[in-house]
Protein backbone atom coordinates (compact mmCIF):
# COMPACT_ATOMS: atom_id res chain seq x y z
CA UNK A 1 0.00 0.00 0.00
CA UNK A 2 2.54 2.36 0.95
CA UNK A 3 4.74 1.48 -2.52
CA UNK A 4 1.58 2.11 -4.19
CA UNK A 5 0.64 5.51 -2.83
CA UNK A 6 4.54 6.94 -3.18
CA UNK A 7 4.55 5.56 -7.15
CA UNK A 8 1.54 7.71 -7.57
CA UNK A 9 2.68 10.76 -5.42
CA UNK A 10 5.46 10.37 -7.43
CA UNK A 11 4.24 10.31 -11.31
CA UNK A 12 2.19 13.22 -9.46
CA UNK A 13 5.20 15.60 -8.36
CA UNK A 14 6.64 14.64 -12.09
CA UNK A 15 3.79 15.51 -13.91
CA UNK A 16 3.01 18.86 -12.89
CA UNK A 17 5.54 20.48 -14.71
CA UNK A 18 5.11 18.83 -17.63
CA UNK A 19 1.69 20.15 -17.86
CA UNK A 20 2.27 23.72 -16.41
CA UNK A 21 3.27 25.03 -19.74
CA UNK A 22 2.35 22.96 -22.10
CA UNK A 23 -1.60 25.24 -22.92
CA UNK A 24 1.23 27.70 -24.56
CA UNK A 25 2.59 24.67 -27.31
CA UNK A 26 -1.35 24.00 -28.25
CA UNK A 27 -1.94 27.73 -28.20
CA UNK A 28 1.16 28.26 -30.22
CA UNK A 29 -0.17 25.48 -32.56
CA UNK A 30 -3.36 26.82 -32.65
CA UNK A 31 -2.19 30.04 -33.64
CA UNK A 32 -0.73 28.35 -36.94
CA UNK A 33 2.67 28.16 -35.38
CA UNK A 34 3.43 24.33 -36.18
CA UNK A 35 7.49 24.50 -35.78
CA UNK A 36 6.71 24.88 -31.85
CA UNK A 37 5.99 21.40 -30.92
CA UNK A 38 7.09 21.66 -27.24
CA UNK A 39 8.93 23.34 -24.54
CA UNK A 40 11.97 23.68 -26.36
CA UNK A 41 10.99 25.98 -28.96
CA UNK A 42 11.57 28.53 -26.28
CA UNK A 43 13.37 26.62 -23.38
CA UNK A 44 17.11 25.48 -23.80
CA UNK A 45 16.87 23.50 -20.74
CA UNK A 46 14.67 20.48 -20.46
CA UNK A 47 12.12 20.66 -18.25
CA UNK A 48 12.12 24.01 -18.11
CA UNK A 49 12.44 26.14 -15.18
CA UNK A 50 10.98 29.60 -14.43
CA UNK A 51 14.48 31.39 -14.91
CA UNK A 52 16.34 28.73 -17.00
CA UNK A 53 18.26 29.50 -20.34
CA UNK A 54 16.50 30.27 -22.86
CA UNK A 55 16.68 29.98 -26.98
CA UNK A 56 16.47 33.26 -28.90
CA UNK A 57 12.42 32.79 -29.68
CA UNK A 58 11.96 32.26 -25.40
CA UNK A 59 14.53 35.52 -25.50
CA UNK A 60 12.19 37.48 -28.15
CA UNK A 61 8.99 35.88 -26.19
CA UNK A 62 10.32 37.35 -22.98
CA UNK A 63 11.87 40.30 -23.76
CA UNK A 64 8.40 41.45 -25.43
CA UNK A 65 6.30 40.59 -22.43
CA UNK A 66 8.61 43.04 -20.33
CA UNK A 67 8.00 45.57 -23.18
CA UNK A 68 4.63 45.42 -22.84
CA UNK A 69 4.79 45.30 -19.41
CA UNK A 70 2.24 42.67 -19.48
CA UNK A 71 1.58 39.54 -16.66
CA UNK A 72 1.75 36.58 -19.29
CA UNK A 73 3.19 35.35 -22.47
CA UNK A 74 1.04 35.45 -25.13
CA UNK A 75 1.93 33.68 -28.14
CA UNK A 76 0.26 35.49 -30.84
CA UNK A 77 3.46 38.20 -30.20
CA UNK A 78 5.58 35.32 -32.48
CA UNK A 79 3.84 36.67 -35.66
CA UNK A 80 6.45 39.54 -35.22
CA UNK A 81 9.61 36.96 -34.21
CA UNK A 82 11.75 37.46 -37.05
CA UNK A 83 14.31 34.19 -36.22
CA UNK A 84 14.01 30.74 -36.82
Amino acid sequence: MRIATLITAAALILAIPAQAKMPFVKKAQEAGFKDVKDCKACHAAMPPKKDSEMTERGKFLKATKTEKGAAEVDVAWLKDYKGK
